[in-house]
């Protein structure tokens, strides 16, 4: 990494800190600007090891009257938002900025002339992009804890950015964008950061249709040009103008596991949404192309079309022009519970996609191949990507809600109890009944409101287009009969409309059984007959790493995917693998590159599906640029994949990897499940209980409100860990592992084999060591300090510190480092940065939740808010938190 680029990184910080400084001093005078600056500078002497500086901070902030609580924790707050802009805007600035280690993320152009290299022929190329579907999951999930307000001020602030640096011969310039940077700094200052009320499901909805509308709108037709000047450049010949490579979908709406918020009523208005702002965006793109397409010269086919005019391609995109503007019309009338009284609307890709290829090939017939490939084809490429409803919108249940409508059914009709049924049984009826052309479901059929809303939203899957819905995906699925049911259902009430069934399997139990149920499903012919050649399956990655532990779980994900792979290929089965990945590493986070590249061999095959949650759209896919880079890491990394796949693992690899696996899961389980100390300690030290208040998401952090550890949802399990720095989740058990594997002989030398020659192994402990640079068992030992009082769960704390520490040894040995991100400075660098400024956050998180808990949750407004701001900074500070 050159000089210079660490520079610019650190010229946008200061610029912004400054800026916030002034903004600061404006408000609340010089001298509060001096008390911020005091305990930074304790922080930042803490961090360099001065002896007393870190007991002389946590002084300072207990002496804190309660009035300042609340503007020093958004002062730290909004430094660290800002420092993330600084690196977006440096990633996005810098092409070959690595956001993970030194050469992993190739640009496309090198990958495509290795793969050439390796005999790969250039039509074989443009058939791998062409057929290739990588489709992106945008998913609501309650990590992002910015504001969208907010959000779009720290984007306009980027922009802010990038005038400053462009401006050097034109100082005027310069300071325009260097007074905007100072207004936007100072309206973020005087903007309540934390939401009032929880967003809603359609709230969510809208947030991601910004995404779109802000970012990928623009993002996708370039990532487009750029493949199609690459496959010029490399093959001789373009993309299809129809091809996709990268697409979209998304659960906002559509996602109702354990959100009662979730119904039938939220999934169709957030599909009229999508439609809205579909029909909005292409008038934009239309009264563009109608302002620039003004050629007279057309091909006999679009003459035909339009008639003897003088200006054909503004006639075609006129009449064009008019069905959009009424689908919209349509659209919002339906939204607004009024009736539509307008002319012919657009239900289908197709009927946006025919009148503008017609000009295209137009214009490219009578030589005109410039103007073709120009805003025309941009919008040719976007239909393609977001068709007219700007995502697939999927849908995920829980099996047990699918079989409690087959229980009300069965006992109803006096079949017996489906709930006592074996599987054997169950199965039997499914398929009786799928083959069965009378209708099942009575008319008038009485039932429960949860069955009754397991109905309905199978009304809304029969009442919409199929290329508006993605896939029909059933949480916690054990068995064939949980597919089977969801099969009937949609045959019941979904009318002709069906959608790939996905189980997802996220317990280790069900990872382990997934090619079982797999297998036995495919056997089945009339399930064959119904899902065809092709099948869906979801891998759990957060659900899965909580019940077993990260290094179990990782390594089940690995195991059930190969399976799977196999499974799928002696049915002649296409499989689809959908990757339920959350942000952070004890959900399967990580850089998307490595990720894909440490996948079983087979299990990319040029298809892929996987979650892009929370705070990570924003930082993926929240400005264009960003969003292009994604993309292009995205495309390179499946067609690696699936050119040149990763190696098989060795007998002997997989056989250390199940040794193991049995170590980190034997020590995870006796902490986690039979520590009687552990669940008391988990609510003592970590700020769990407070979590449920910060409107984050409209998920509630719970299954049930009773029961212990089990009933939490992962997202809030990680996020509490994170907050105090202890990131228990995603490494407890691997010290057991690795430490009981260096005592023996021999053990070093396979480990470090496994790390050089194995990706999969490679990629867990790059993942393992980002992770543990950015914990702090000194930060979750002061929380302990001030917590926690019962002897036996102080007891607790230390072993589990004690545990860090064997593991924080043993993987630097595997490693062969001194210290932990050598090989990653840039990395190092924005953890460093931003230590001075969390560290403040730690400190003063702890003291409120012991005020709140001396105050019997009852503390005054301004300390509870400053409670809640701690959480967001923190977060914000470490970035992928959930």
């Amino acid at each position: 990494m050159s000089h210079d680029l660490h520079e610019s990184l650190r010229d946008n910080v200061r610029i912004l800190g400054d800026s916030l400084g002034r903004t600061i001093a404006d408000d609340l005078g010089p001298g509060f600007v001096d008390r911020i600056e005091t305990i930074r500078s304790f922080a930042k002497r803490g961090r360099q090891g001065e002896e007393g500086s870190q007991r002389a901070l946590i002084e300072y902030l207990r002496k804190l009257p309660d009035r300042d609580l609340l503007p020093v924790t958004r002062a730290f707050n909004q430094f660290l938002n800002l420092a993330n802009i600084a690196e977006q805007h440096y990633r996005a600035r810098f092409r070959r900025v690595e956001d993970y280690k030194p050469g992993s993320q190739p640009v496309l152009s090198e990958l495509l002339e290795r793969a050439r290299g390796e005999g790969h022929s250039p039509r074989k190329l443009v058939e791998t992009l062409s057929g290739m579907r990588v489709e992106l999951v945008l998913t609501a999930h309650p990590t992002e804890v910015i504001r969208r307000t907010l959000i779009q001020k720290y984007d306009a602030i980027d922009d802010c950015l990038t005038a400053i640096e462009s401006s050097g011969d034109y100082p005027e310039r310069g300071a325009r964008a260097q007074g905007r940077l100072e207004e936007l700094i100072s309206q973020a200052w005087h903007t309540d950061e934390i939401r009032h009320e929880r967003p809603t499901p359609v709230d969510e909805a809208k947030w991601g249709f910004a995404v779109i509308e802000n970012s990928l709108w623009q993002a996708v037709p370039d990532f487009h040009r750029d493949l199609d000047n690459l496959l010029l450049e490399t093959a001789g010949e373009r993309l299809p103008l129809d091809a996709a490579p990268i697409r979209f979908a998304s659960w906002m709406g559509g996602d109702r596991d354990g959100n009662p918020n979730v119904t039938a009523k939220v999934t169709r208005e957030v599909l009229l949404l999508g439609r809205w702002m579909a029909a909005d965006l292409y008038l934009r793109d239309l009264e563009q192309l109608k302002a620039e397409l003004s050629m007279w010269k057309a091909n006999s086919a679009l003459k035909a079309e339009v008639g003897d005019v003088a200006e054909p391609y503004r006639e075609l995109i006129k009449r064009l022009l008019a069905r959009v503007e009424a689908t919209r019309d349509w659209a919002k009338a339906e939204l607004d519970g009024g009736s539509y009284k307008g002319g012919p609307i657009i239900e289908t890709r197709d009927q946006l996609y025919a009148p503008l290829l017609a000009c295209y090939r137009s214009l490219c017939d009578v030589g005109l191949d410039t103007i073709a490939n120009g805003v025309l084809l941009d919008t040719l490429r976007r239909v393609a990507v977001f068709g007219v409803t700007l995502t697939k919108l999927d849908l995920r249940q829980e099996a047990s809600r699918h079989a409690q409508v087959m229980e009300e059914l069965t006992h109803g009709l006096g079949l017996g109890h489906y709930r006592d049924w074996d599987e054997a049984q169950r199965q039997e009826f499914l398929l009786t009944e799928l083959a069965s052309r009378r209708p099942l479901i009575p008319r008038r059929w009485e039932c429960s409101a949860e069955s009754r809303e397991v109905i309905d939203t199978f009304r809304v899957i029969a009442s919409e287009h199929r290329e508006a819905l993605g896939t029909y995906i059933i949480s916690m699925a054990g068995e064939p009969s949980d597919v089977l049911a969801v099969a009937l259902l949609m045959k019941e009430v979904g009318g002709t409309v069906t959608l790939p069934i996905a189980p997802l399997f996220e317990t280790l139990d069900d990872l382990d059984h997934a090619g079982e149920v797999i297998d036995h499903l495919l056997a089945l012919p009339g399930y064959r007959a119904l899902a065809g050649d092709s099948q869906e399956v979801m891998i759990g990655y957060s659900d899965s790493a909580k019940d077993a532990g990260q290094l179990a779980a990782a390594w089940a994900q690995y195991r059930a995917q190969e399976t799977l792979v196999a499974v799928c290929d002696r049915h002649g089965v296409d499989l689809t693998l959908f990757h339920g990945r959350g942000g952070t590493v004890g959900r399967g986070g990580g850089p998307a590159h490595a990720a894909i590249l440490s996948q079983p061999p087979g299990s990319v095959n040029g298809s892929l599906r996987v979650t892009e949650q929370g705070e990570m759209i924003r930082f993926k896919f929240g400005q264009p640029e960003i969003a292009l880079r994604s993309m292009e890491i995205y495309a390179c990394a499946v067609l690696e994949a699936s050119l040149l796949p990763p190696p098989a693992p060795r007998p002997e690899w997989r056989e250390e990897m199940d040794r193991l696996a049995e170590v980190a899961h034997g020590a995870y389980v006796g902490v986690v499940r039979e520590d009687p100390d552990f669940v008391p300690y988990f609510r003592s030290v970590t700020p769990e209980g407070a979590l449920g208040r910060l409107p984050l998401g409209s998920r509630p952090t719970k299954r049930r409100q009773d029961g212990g550890v089990e009933t939490l949802r992962a997202i809030p399990w990680i996020f509490a860990w994170t907050q105090i720095r202890l990131m228990l989740p995603a490494w407890l058990g691997s010290g057991e592992a690795f430490s009981q594997r260096l005592e023996e002989e021999g053990g070093l030398e396979v480990l470090r084999e496994m790390r050089d020659q194995w990706p999969f192994f490679g990629t867990y402990l790059d993942m393992l060591e980002m992770l543990l640079a950015k914990a702090d068992v000194g930060i979750a030992a002061y929380y302990e300090h001030r917590l926690v009082d019962e002897p036996a769960l102080k007891a607790l704390g230390e072993r589990l510190r004690t545990r860090f520490g064997r593991l924080h040894e043993a993987l630097l040995e595997v490693l062969d480092q001194q210290e932990l991100l050598e090989k990653t400075p840039l990395i190092r660098q924005a953890i460093e940065v931003r230590n001075p400024y969390i560290d403040p956050l730690h400190g003063l998180q702890a003291e409120l939740l012991q005020r709140n808990r001396d105050a019997d949750g009852a503390i005054s407004a301004d300390l509870s808010r400053a409670l809640m701001v701690t959480m967001a900074g923190i977060a914000a500070g470490l970035r992928n938190t959930g």
